[in-house]
């Protein structure tokens, strides 16, 4: 069975969030105001963190992207009292988000905040509404909302093979934010290939995971070097 993953070399990443982009727009992720960021509001699956080291004049920034981390032991699963968070086969933390209630125990549960309560009526600028993505559900108000690493294209991708009646490939499934990372900063893939390129990084002597001590074991890997580790 395949089980899907990420390595983030934090050595490429510039911080210029095109993953970012790239995920709000091939998401559906609504728009937020600043009134909205004021008051917390904010959604966003991907976020890219800046780590400001040194003082002035020698200061160094790092960039640190950030999606779901896809737990292997998810505490948001765990405490979702009626299933519409859970882990799937392939190893992708899903959401249903018709099956959500909006209590918002897998947020207040998730250590990485990478969880996100929709508090209002999904808007988007009007000329924007022709280029909403037909492949993912635009979701409704009172749901939480997080990164599926672009499951839809997953679909996508097995309905493909299956129609040319072949094994899915890895290379048929890219999220958006791999797909659009202008210095290949994001690897993804078959964790539990030992030929994948994803599977070789995470097992790089640079490779270190958030948290990790407290044992949610992400599918989402970095690479930084030695002496730096978040």
């Amino acid at each position: 069975m395949t089980r899907w993953g990420m390595v983030i070399d934090l050595d490429r990443c510039t911080g210029c969030q095109a993953c970012v982009v790239a995920c709000k727009a091939e998401n559906n992720v609504p728009f937020s105001t600043p009134e909205l960021e004021v008051r917390n509001r904010v959604i966003s699956w991907m976020s890219v963190l800046t780590i400001v080291e040194g003082e002035f004049p020698e200061i160094k920034e790092r960039f640190l992207p950030r999606p779901c981390m896809h737990c292997e032991n998810p505490p948001c699963v765990k405490v979702c009292p009626v299933g519409a968070t859970y882990l799937n086969p392939e190893g992708i933390v899903a959401q249903v988000y018709t099956r959500c209630i909006g209590c918002r125990y897998c947020t207040n549960n998730c250590p990485y905040t990478l969880k996100y309560f929709n508090y209002f009526k999904p808007q988007w600028p009007k000329e924007m509404k022709n280029y909403l993505n037909p492949d993912v559900s635009r979701r409704q108000v009172g749901v939480v909302e997080k990164c599926t690493f672009c499951h839809h294209r997953l679909q996508k991708a097995k309905e493909k093979a299956r129609v040319e009646k072949r094994k899915l490939r890895e290379e048929d499934y890219i999220p958006a934010c791999v797909q659009t990372c202008p210095t290949n900063a994001l690897t993804f893939g078959d964790l539990d290939n030992p030929r994948s390129n994803v599977s070789r990084l995470a097992k790089s002597s640079r490779a270190f995971r958030l948290l990790e001590e407290l044992g949610t074991e992400p599918k989402v890997y970095y690479l930084t070097e030695g002496e730096w580790h978040g």
